[in-house]
């Protein structure tokens, strides 16, 4: 879990809160645990100005899902598709049409796994 802020001086701050183990992917344990760390961190989902997720249908759902129960909550907490995410979907496809580019983003993966190992 990850949160994204603004300081006062107007500089974006991103924070790796954690981990969290889930034993069901259902919306309103997503929820429940998002609180629960949200709690142990002093913050609260009234101050949630914007979400962003993978189109998971747990995640995402337009009348349920982890992003409607949070709006309903929240009207201020707006949902945004992961950047992230789209880039990966367009890399994927471009990389399936295009052999020369697979082959890079496979020797690229390769690399990071030896570099992580050192």
């Amino acid at each position: 879990m990850a949160l994204s802020y603004v300081n006062k001086k107007g500089q974006v701050i991103e924070c790796f809160l954690g981990l969290v183990r889930v034993t069901d992917t259902c919306d309103l344990s997503l929820k429940s645990a998002l609180e629960s760390v949200f709690a142990k961190h002093g913050l609260s989902l009234s101050r949630i100005r914007g979400q962003g997720y993978d189109r998971a249908s747990n995640m995402l759902g337009e009348f349920n899902g982890l992003k409607s129960l949070i709006l309903n909550e929240n009207c201020s907490a707006f949902y945004i598709h992961c950047f992230a995410h789209q880039l990966q979907l367009a890399l994927v496809s471009l990389a399936k049409k295009n052999i020369e580019i697979a082959s890079f983003f496979n020797l690229v993966g390769n690399l990071s796994n030896c570099w992580s190992i050192m």
